[in-house]
């Protein structure tokens, strides 16, 4: 049986979390006007929003146990994976900032 670090448990969650929320605001980002910018899922993001929302969660949770189960491998000999595991968490971190920012700038009156 493999046993992993729980602190991979607490990133997958985080990562996973702001992943539904990237989802959420990119819905709510669409019905006030903006552009989906990721080339790939805007095919998902014109349709159903219970498709994208599979798609995303889909692809996401996918990669985040991928990258879980090789955590102690090292790229090129020398980035640990696990070193990815973090990128992913603060790429999502600054993306729903990002988003939050813009629905401001959407929903400011002046």
């Amino acid at each position: 049986m493999d046993w992993h670090h729980p602190q991979w448990l607490a990133v997958a969650i985080l990562t996973l979390l702001l992943c539904t929320a990237d989802a959420f605001l990119t819905l709510t980002l669409l019905e006030q006007g903006a552009n989906e910018a990721n080339p790939f899922m805007e095919r998902f993001v014109g349709g159903s929003a219970l498709v994208f929302a599979m798609v995303k969660m889909g692809l996401t949770s996918g990669g985040i146990v991928m990258l879980i189960l090789l955590a102690q491998v090292r790229l090129f000999g020398r980035i640990p994976v696990s070193f990815l595991l973090y990128a992913v968490l603060f790429g999502y971190t600054a993306l729903v900032g990002y988003e939050f920012w813009l629905l401001g700038v959407l929903l400011d009156p002046t």
